[in-house]
């Protein structure tokens, strides 16, 4: 494939939207093909879906991976890989590394059974880079606004889960990862971002 896949992870509340659409006006202005998308909820399919998983009441464990599965082998299957091949760069708000995260270590379901889930759903689709943006739990909470979803409801235990999981994913795989504190201000970020794709992008 042609294209490049560029996913951003983190806790919610640490401006993964905000880098995207930084990068992507980036991107753009140089005359690449840029395809914005998010798990879930990156087609009419995976909407439905992450009405149910965010606000449709209570979802237990296994279902809850089972469902972000199913939005994953949808959204691999009709959105990233046609747009890879056709040569477009590919910016995902959470793939993969997500379910491992909360899923995997946070509701504790086994980080390798459901990263196993994922490469099953995706048939073995894995970013060329990604992008952890870190932030300290509590801090992440308070730039949260609106009412809190059912996830981002689950409590600072869980949360405090789901970044070490980050953390520890990112050490494991520093070719693939990039970490970035996040409480540095966005222009000082978005720089590091953009030097970390020249340098994906460079021939």
């Amino acid at each position: 494939m042609g294209g490049r896949f560029i996913t951003f992870e983190g806790g919610d509340g640490v401006g993964k939207s905000t880098h995207i659409s930084l990068l992507a006006d980036s991107l753009r202005a140089q005359g690449h093909e840029v395809v914005v998308s998010r798990e879930p909820g990156g087609t009419p399919l995976g909407t439905q879906i992450r009405e149910l998983l965010l606000h449709g009441g209570d979802v237990s464990p296994r279902a809850e991976a089972l469902l972000y599965a199913a939005d994953r082998a949808h959204h691999a299957a009709t959105v990233i890989r046609p747009a890879l091949e056709r040569g477009a760069i590919v910016l995902c708000d959470r793939y993969l590394d997500s379910s491992i995260a909360y899923q995997g270590a946070a509701r504790a379901l086994g980080k390798e059974e459901v990263r196993e889930l994922s490469l099953w759903a995706t048939e073995n689709l894995l970013p060329d880079l990604t992008f952890l943006l870190d932030l300290p739990v509590d801090i992440a909470q308070q730039r949260l606004v609106g009412e809190s979803d059912r996830i981002e409801s689950a409590g600072m235990a869980f949360h405090e889960a789901v970044r070490a999981e980050f953390l520890a994913l990112a050490e494991a795989d520093p070719q693939r990862w990039r970490v970035l504190d996040v409480r540095e201000d966005i222009e000082t970020v978005s720089a590091q971002i953009h030097e970390h794709v020249r340098e994906l992008l460079a021939p």
